[in-house]
């Protein structure tokens, strides 16, 4: 089967009650590049991850929500505790894993279509195949009009659409987002997190998003989990009972489960900063 035809196979989504990620007593240190100090980004950090959700990670600034991408990337060794993708522990990079970055982390010298083919091209695949999913998930993100473009002729949103659509087009197990909305004006972030649950809702891909937006928390996931100050440990898992029919801006902020758990994870923050 080549891989353009596995992606028009491919199945809807629907969690699994099997972990696909598990993080066990995790803890994670990091070196400043200052002074050369040593710090403890998360400590006593347990979580599973379930193929096909939507999770994502809040917490307060210095909590470790990029420490644990990070580590779940394979780009840093955990101190302690375990770190497991399909039971095996995570010791380096892989395929499996997509990344995609708050700097959108484009080749600049690379067409559109190119970028998003990149990963295939390190596999071996062909260019006439990888150029075929290339331009389905290009069209997918609706960018098939830009796949001649340079990344300097794009705008913001639609860097991160491109690095949403390169992702993907590898099929990772699980997409790693961190922070990917962050420097997008507001409106543009509306629109890209309408688009980024309409993309995973037709890919059966796992996603573990980080934000510090609550709001866009609750709007994105099937659960979101509420990291302590730092070091930072889980304090609150919360499933977001909010049907994916209703997840439109123009609905959603007069719902009331939405306004609901949004306040009680900010009551948590708030409460974690303070005490901690």
């Amino acid at each position: 089967m080549t891989v353009a035809q596995n992606l028009t196979q491919s199945d809807s989504n629907s969690i699994s009650p099997i972990p696909i990620l598990q993080a066990i007593d995790l803890q994670l240190d990091y070196i400043n590049d200052l002074d050369s100090t040593r710090h403890t980004a998360v400590k006593s950090l347990s979580l599973d991850v379930h193929r096909g959700e939507f999770l994502c990670v809040v917490g307060p600034s210095g909590c470790g929500k990029s420490s644990l991408i990070s580590a779940i990337a394979g780009f840093l060794k955990p101190v302690s505790g375990k770190l497991l993708m399909n039971g095996q522990t995570i010791t380096k990079p892989g395929m499996d894993r997509g990344v995609v970055f708050q700097e959108y982390a484009l080749w600049p010298w690379l067409r559109v279509i190119d970028n998003v083919a990149f990963g295939l091209k390190m596999k071996g695949v062909g260019k006439a195949e990888r150029h075929a999913v290339a331009r389905q998930h290009l069209k997918m993100t609706n960018l098939s009009d830009a796949e001649q473009k340079y990344p300097h002729e794009l705008s913001g949103g639609m860097k991160q659409r491109v690095a949403v659509a390169r992702t993907l087009a590898n099929s990772p197990d699980i997409m790693l987002m961190d922070e990917p909305f962050a420097a997008i004006d507001a409106q543009t972030r509306l629109n890209l997190q309408e688009e980024l649950i309409r993309i995973w809702s037709t890919q059966s891909v796992t996603v573990v998003f980080v934000t510090h937006s609550v709001e866009e928390a609750v709007f994105l996931a099937d659960r979101v989990v509420v990291l302590s100050s730092g070091p930072g440990r889980v304090i609150s898992d919360l499933a977001v009972p909010i049907s994916r029919d209703n997840r439109k801006w123009s609905d959603i902020n007069n719902n009331l489960d939405f306004l609901r758990i949004k306040e009680k994870i900010y009551g948590l923050i708030r409460q974690t900063s303070k005490v901690e």
